[in-house]
């Protein structure tokens, strides 16, 4: 696993290439897709990752998949470079950043939402604008359930928590007899 920084670097680079050819989206799809082929295959990631292989027999595994793949030329190449590096173990890492960093550019920010009950496509639509109003964005919502919360939900968005679950609540309830707040 590269780190963070290296990560970001690489993701810029290539973001820069895509925006020079009017391109980015498309390489932002083809980056998340290999990230989630090495995810599915942990095995493939694992041998064209490890230093212990020479690079010639790494690039010769790395070639079998890009051969079969539909990414660009500049992706691949891209890939290519990462393997020569010995970066691309951090595949996911730089794959997670660029996706950030075209959603900077778009002007779409993601929100998490977990809620302790399925929401519906309805409720889901409303949450969608009223998010997209209070960021100024279009806004990609990623839902999880958790039957801790009781009831009620919560959203993150970057730093910005809003946490309107039965659970905070109550939570908030116990502090305030705590502090005798409730006579």
């Amino acid at each position: 696993m590269i780190g963070s920084r290296i990560s970001k670097r690489y993701a810029k680079a290539l973001l820069s290439l895509g925006q020079e050819d009017g391109n980015y989206i498309e390489y932002g799809k083809d980056l998340q897709e290999f990230g989630r082929f090495c995810s599915a295959n942990r095995e493939f990631i694992k041998v064209i990752a490890n230093q212990i292989f020479s690079v010639e027999e790494r690039k010769k595994v790395l070639e079998v998949v890009l051969e079969k793949s539909p990414f660009g030329d500049l992706v691949k190449n891209f890939l290519r470079l990462l393997l020569d590096k010995n970066r691309i173990g951090g595949i996911q890492g730089i794959s997670d950043y660029y996706a950030k960093l075209t959603d900077e550019i778009s002007n779409i920010t993601r929100a998490d939402i977990v809620t302790a009950k399925p929401l519906k496509k309805e409720a889901r639509d409303k949450l969608s604008v009223v998010l997209a109003g209070l960021t100024s964005k279009e806004v990609k919502i990623k839902v999880k359930e958790d039957e801790s919360l009781i009831g009620g939900l919560v959203v993150r968005i970057g730093d910005l928590v809003l946490d309107g679950s039965v659970k905070a609540q109550l939570r908030g309830l116990k502090e305030s007899l705590k502090r005798g707040e409730y006579n």
